[in-house]
């Protein structure tokens, strides 16, 4: 009877009318208002500017007052004998970035859970979480020394190897140097919130595990990684929602004359078209394409989520 009363009160509070939570809860509503007016101004203010990508943009008329368009810009950029290439790249870097990076960070969570003595656990998390806080400027400056064709430390390993490529100006390079220095830089910093799920794991599990002789890897396998999976799933969920998002910066900075070909994504397209060539309106249109396949990919795969695993984020 107290089971089926408790049933009931929850299912009475999920119906609870919204003003109504909201007054109840007003507390927790108002600890809210910050953030609900940081995104509403920050993300949803210049949302209007989006209209700069159907008209012909004019100083003297603003935002609103240039000539309407329509998709015209869209199709230049469908037409421009670039759209293949840096389509081609933007995904390439993103989906290498993806599928190399992304299980780094929970078998590094799994491993540092594996870890009892809690000195040698912090030491390893405060190692593995420092090459996240170094600047990109730097973190590139880092690879220019030691990829440096004639005095750098790697590149003279390689010579010493009997291979004298240039890290650096080769094409087929690129895309290995941008994914393995990028899963080293973030790899710790993304496991945190793979700890995170694995701190709230049930001891008793564990305790189960132990009564029935199971080994570290048996653990792992049935206890660790079923409790991860939800988890695992938002997280792929986010990444894929972001998929065309190539870290600006990092290309940028290791653009050079050789690489050009393979490292010409959208965003550096967008930055040199709208920021040096004052194509404003142009400019808005790629990356309204861009922010229309990001949003296309993150509403596909959360569907697709939803139906086989039932985890999804909305």
């Amino acid at each position: 009877m107290k089971a089926f009363s408790k049933s009931k009160k929850n299912e009475m509070a999920k119906q609870e009318p919204f003003f109504k939570n909201m007054k109840r809860r007003y507390q927790l509503w108002l600890m809210l208002i910050p953030a609900i007016l940081s995104i509403v101004i920050f993300n949803y203010g210049p949302m209007y500017g989006i209209q700069l990508a159907f008209r012909e943009f004019d100083f003297t008329k603003g935002l609103t007052g240039g000539e309407f368009v329509g998709l015209t810009y869209f199709i230049k950029f469908f037409k421009s004998f670039q759209f293949t290439d840096i389509l081609r790249n933007t995904f390439v870097i993103s989906f290498t970035t993806l599928i190399l990076g992304f299980p780094i960070p929970i078998i590094l969570a799994l491993l540092m859970n594996q870890i009892k003595k809690k000195r040698t656990k912090k030491i390893l998390q405060t190692t593995f979480y420092a090459p996240h806080f170094i600047s990109m400027v730097v973190m590139v400056g880092l690879l220019n020394v030691l990829l440096a064709p004639n005095t750098g430390i790697i590149s003279s390993l390689f010579g010493m190897l009997g291979a004298d490529i240039n890290l650096l100006g080769d094409k087929m390079a690129f895309v290995p140097v941008y994914v393995l220095s990028d899963i080293w830089q973030h790899a710790g910093w993304n496991s945190i919130i793979f700890l995170a799920a694995l701190s709230s794991v049930d001891s008793q599990l564990y305790d189960a595990c132990k009564v029935d002789g199971a080994n570290k890897w048996q653990v792992i396998r049935h206890v660790d990684i079923p409790c991860l999976v939800p988890t695992m799933i938002i997280m792929l969920i986010l990444n894929m929602g972001n998929i065309l998002n190539v870290g600006f910066e990092k290309v940028f900075l290791m653009q050079n004359s050789s690489n050009i070909s393979v490292a010409e994504v959208i965003s550096t397209y967008v930055y040199k078209i709208g920021i040096r060539s004052n194509q404003y309106s142009y400019s808005a249109a790629i990356g309204l394409f861009n922010t229309l396949i990001n949003f296309i990919m993150l509403v596909v795969v959360n569907r697709i989520s939803k139906k086989v695993s039932d985890t999804s984020l909305f």
